[in-house]
């Protein structure tokens, strides 16, 4: 089983990239984003909670990010693989998916980090916010704060993996193609 944690701050491609390796290798995308959205949409009581945080630009809390996770891969037992985007965003979330993926005899693969820098970010964001509806995409000071949560809160994951041997950076500036090729070298080592 191949387990991918897709990695980088927010507006750094994962998404774009998380659905072009799906294809490629067969894996189920398990976006966090996505999990949140869809509750959010659906207007749940845990919808509703991580809508309060979301808005400000922070982080949902660990319980209800690794609760809605381990629903989904439960849901979903017979893959070749998991990709993890937008998980995990802290170590504790990392220590939780170890501990959750050795209970099913199975392990992060790679953690593969998208290298983006704040400025570009921050125009991807706004950028996309011109159509995603989300009032957080469209404020410059939302973006950059969710940045620095990234940089202060989820960048160790990448230092977590790394002391294990898993932790690789790509280049994630450049035509979606050059990034996703970058990307299929780097999946290829552990598949």
């Amino acid at each position: 089983m191949t387990n991918l944690i897709l990695f980088g701050p927010p507006g750094s491609g994962k998404g774009t990239q998380a659905e072009k390796i799906v294809n490629e290798f067969n894996l189920l995308h398990i976006s966090t984003g996505d999990l949140f959205r869809y509750e959010m949409g659906n207007n749940t009581p845990l919808g509703q909670e991580a809508k309060s945080y979301i808005e400000k630009g922070e982080l949902v809390p660990d319980e209800v990010t690794i609760g809605m996770l381990k629903n989904k891969v439960n849901a979903n037992p017979d893959v070749n693989g998991y990709i993890f985007d937008g998980f995990p965003r802290n170590v504790n979330q990392a220590e939780a998916l170890d501990e959750f993926l050795q209970g099913k005899r199975t392990e992060v693969s790679v953690l593969i980090s998208l290298d983006v820098d704040e400025d570009e970010i921050v125009a991807r964001i706004l950028n996309r916010g011109k159509t995603s509806g989300r009032p957080d995409d469209n404020d410059e000071s939302i973006i950059r704060n969710r940045f620095e949560v990234y940089l202060n809160e989820t960048s160790p994951v990448f230092d977590y993996y790394d002391k294990k041997g898993k932790s690789v950076k790509v280049k994630g500036i450049g035509s979606i193609e050059e990034i996703f090729n970058r990307l299929c070298d780097e999946i290829n080592k552990v598949c």
